[in-house]
């Protein structure tokens, strides 16, 4: 059970968060738990679904910014940003098992994706205060400027949702997987 109400239909939620909740609905085709539990903040809401919305016209492929969701998710120990991400990768990137598995590790079988895989991890583990040699090394794998910025924010959004999730005990809607614990 979350630590605060989760809104249980979108009815439920402000006034103000239901059409970004049925916009939600209709993109997904549920409201997954997450967004309901960020709908106790009207800004909060907006302004996740803003930043998430702008990052996937980004162009990190949907395979790139799923791997990095798990391997964050792996990192600050949440479970639901886990399970869900890997439902995702899953179904919707279409990783294969054995690659979900490395990505928990920061690891992949595809050598770009490793290095972003690894800048993300160090990203976490540093709280951005990575070094030159790990800039350098993900652009040397093929990553632009641009794409550099786009796996720091990405970094940051899952952060939020994994601390949003784990602060709240949001509780998992998606098939479990349980992360290893914060490393």
């Amino acid at each position: 059970m979350s630590r605060i109400p989760t809104p249980a239909t979108i009815a439920d939620a402000p006034a103000t968060t239901q059409p970004l909740l049925e916009t939600v609905g209709k993109q997904l085709g549920s409201v997954p738990n997450l967004f309901r539990i960020i709908a106790n903040s009207p800004a909060g809401l907006e302004g996740y679904l803003g930043l998430s919305g702008a990052l996937g016209k980004g162009t990190l492929d949907v395979r790139t910014r799923q791997r990095l969701a798990i391997a964050v998710a792996e990192r600050n120990g949440c479970d639901y940003c886990l399970s869900a991400h890997t439902y995702l990768g899953k179904h919707v990137a279409k990783l294969d098992d054995a690659e979900l598995a490395a990505n928990r590790d920061a690891a992949s079988s595809d050598a770009k994706a490793r290095a972003a895989l690894a800048f993300a991890t160090a990203v976490v583990r540093e709280r951005g205060h990575v070094s030159a040699a790990e800039v350098a090394a993900v652009k040397a794998a093929g990553y632009d400027d641009g794409q550099i910025v786009e796996i720091i924010l990405h970094v940051a959004l899952n952060t939020l949702t994994n601390y949003v999730n784990t602060a709240l005990a949001t509780e998992v809607d998606f098939p479990l997987v349980a992360t290893r614990g914060a490393h």
